[in-house]
């Protein structure tokens, strides 16, 4: 059973996301909370396995109250799950640094609502088509990485780097194994090696880390 605490500050619609996520066999909602210090709190007292969090709140808005969730200690690692309506939400980059394990846009429906909660509770992360186009234009758009990319790469064997730089460019494991001509078992071992070793909590900060390394480029 995943437990999911449900944060926006729109009672109707936070209203419909309960009652879409209750109707699972295997989605339990432990609570509700309309801003960002009230989520935080329940965060505390639930211990939810996945948070649904909107971005823009009173009080305290998503990327702080995601923030001081995933920094928080506990023995239930939280995965939040970001909602955004992307036309007035430009906060991508904080989100994720802030440590959100993917983006959903407002206007999903219930069956891509369920599948990203299940994506985000198994430990994967998420981000939406058209949120990850987003990603790619503020690259284009913004300065040149100044990272370092052989001190990302230097903590991994060549078959890691293979992986990660698949895994970069938005490859799901399967496609990781063609490509690779190896076991998607196999492809799911490695993942966990890369972001063990680069520190990275799921694939979402796995592709920010490319990017603004620079080991990945919108046109590369």
């Amino acid at each position: 059973m995943t437990r999911v605490l449900v944060v926006d500050d729109q009672a109707v619609f936070r209203l419909g996301l309960v009652a879409i996520l209750g109707s699972q066999p295997d989605l339990e909602v432990v609570g509700e909370a309309g801003d960002g210090a009230e989520a935080v709190a329940l965060g505390v007292r639930l211990e939810p396995d996945v948070v649904l969090m909107d971005v823009r709140m009173p009080v305290l808005d998503g990327i702080e109250a995601t923030r001081r969730m995933t920094a928080a200690p506990g023995s239930r690692p939280v995965r939040v799950l970001m909602l955004t309506t992307f036309d007035i939400d430009d906060y991508v980059f904080d989100a994720l640094r802030a440590g959100a394990s993917g983006f959903l846009l407002k206007d999903a429906g219930a069956e891509d609502l369920i599948a990203a909660v299940r994506t985000v509770a198994s430990g994967d992360a998420l981000l939406a088509p058209r949120v990850t186009r987003h990603l790619v234009e503020a690259f284009v758009a913004g300065p040149r990485p100044t990272g370092a990319p052989a001190e990302v790469l230097a903590a991994l064997t060549d078959r890691e780097r293979d992986v990660f730089m698949l895994m970069a460019r938005g490859r799901s494991n399967g496609e990781i194994g063609r490509e690779l001509y190896i076991a998607e078992q196999t492809v799911k071992t490695h993942v966990s090696r890369v972001l063990a070793k680069l520190q990275l909590r799921d694939r979402v900060h796995a592709v920010v880390l490319a990017y603004e390394s620079g080991l990945v480029t919108p046109t590369g």
